[in-house]
């Protein structure tokens, strides 16, 4: 039976961002399908009493140092957003609806790109529509598609499914039952998935 890694994310986060570099490669190392699970991050938070990093000013500060070195290590591009935190309700939205497409993967690329790779304010539908559009797809469309209420009450429920899986931030991934919080825990994704070979 094919192995399978759950990423739970929130384009708003620069982990996630981070996680979503290496975990096709992980994927393709190991056999494993990688099954994306949009998740709100706020909505994470407000069910679990949690809080983003930066919150805590001492933990956002060697969080930004920590997040440099992990790009460096991934030879990743990072570029911290300067609208930060900006709302992923519509980026997040897009994704849900181009779940199950041909335009999966490339729209989770698009989306952590623009805020993170060359971040801009996602939230504001005209820079949703400038992004669609110059990564080659039909911005009318894809707005449309997220706006429909079955998409909505997708994410909605990819949330409060994450909330009672013990899910408490992004990024996180599952390994069976297995539960592993953090761009910083891709070994042990890795070796969970070799171990159950």
């Amino acid at each position: 039976m094919t192995q399978k890694i759950e990423f739970l994310f929130d384009v708003g986060s620069p982990t996630a961002y981070l996680a979503w570099s290496q975990l096709p490669a992980i994927a393709e190392r190991t056999g494993a399908q990688l099954e994306l699970k949009p998740i709100l991050l706020g909505g994470v938070f407000k069910a679990t009493g949690n809080a983003p990093p930066g919150a805590v000013p001492a933990k956002g500060m060697y969080m930004m140092r920590d997040l440099a070195r992990y790009a460096s290590r991934y030879q990743v591009p990072l570029t911290m957003n300067t609208h930060f935190p900006v709302n992923t309700i519509t980026p997040m939205r897009v994704i849900t609806a181009a779940l199950g497409t041909e335009q999966e993967q490339h729209m989770v690329d698009v989306m952590f790109n623009a805020m993170w790779k060359a971040p801009c304010k996602l939230s504001e539908v005209d820079e949703m529509t400038r992004v669609l559009t110059e990564a080659g797809l039909d911005a009318e469309d894809w707005l449309a598609r997220a706006s429909d209420e079955t998409v909505k009450e997708q994410l909605k429920a990819n949330t409060e499914a994450a909330v009672k899986r013990g899910v408490f931030g992004a990024p996180t991934m599952f390994v069976g039952n297995e539960m592993f919080f953090g761009q910083d825990r891709l070994d042990f994704v890795e070796d969970a998935l070799k171990g159950s070979e």
